[in-house]
C-alpha cells in the first residue's frame, strides 16, 4: 500500500518522466495490486493550485479529479477526525504546511509508504517515505 503526496500523483498522472525511477517502479506494483492510496487533502490542493494560476490540467478540475477517482486502482482517503489530530501532533515535525502534515498522518496511520520528493517529508523519521 502506498500513499502519493499531491505533486507525485500529478507528475504520474500527467508526467510521469519527472518520477525518480524508483517512485514510477513502486507505483506500477502498486497500480497492479489496487493500493494506490491519495489523502482527499490533494483534491483541495489541486484546486487551490489551478485557482491561483499555479497549475494547469487540459480540462476543468472537477473533470479530472473525476477521471482521477474513476481509477479502478486508486483509493482516495478522506481526512478523518483521527488523521485530523495526528496531523497537529507529528513528533518533532517542523514543517508547517497542513497539506503535508496531513498527508504525513494519512500515510502513518495507513502505515503506508509516502511517494514523495519533499526533502522535508524524506528526512523525518516517523513516516516511511521514498522518492
Amino acid at each position: 500500500m502506498i500513499i502519493l503526496d499531491t505533486h507525485v500523483l500529478i507528475f504520474w498522472l500527467s508526467n510521469p518522466e519527472k518520477l525518480s525511477r524508483k517512485a514510477r517502479e513502486i507505483i506500477e506494483k502498486a497500480v497492479k495490486n489496487k493500493e494506490v492510496y491519495v489523502s482527499s487533502i490533494s483534491v483541495w490542493e489541486i484546486a487551490m493550485l489551478v485557482s491561483k494560476g499555479r497549475l494547469e490540467l487540459a480540462m476543468e478540475v472537477k473533470d479530472w479529479i473525476a477521471a482521477v477517482e474513476s481509477l479502478s486502482f486508486l483509493h482516495f482517503v478522506p481526512v478523518n477526525n483521527n488523521i485530523s489530530i495526528k496531523s497537529v501532533q507529528l513528533k518533532d515535525f517542523i514543517h508547517k504546511d497542513p497539506v503535508d502534515r496531513i498527508i504525513i498522518a494519512t500515510s502513518i496511520t495507513l502505515n503506508a509508504l509516502l511517494i514523495t520528493k519533499d526533502d522535508k517529508i524524506l528526512k523525518y523519521p516517523q513516516v516511511k517515505a521514498v522518492w
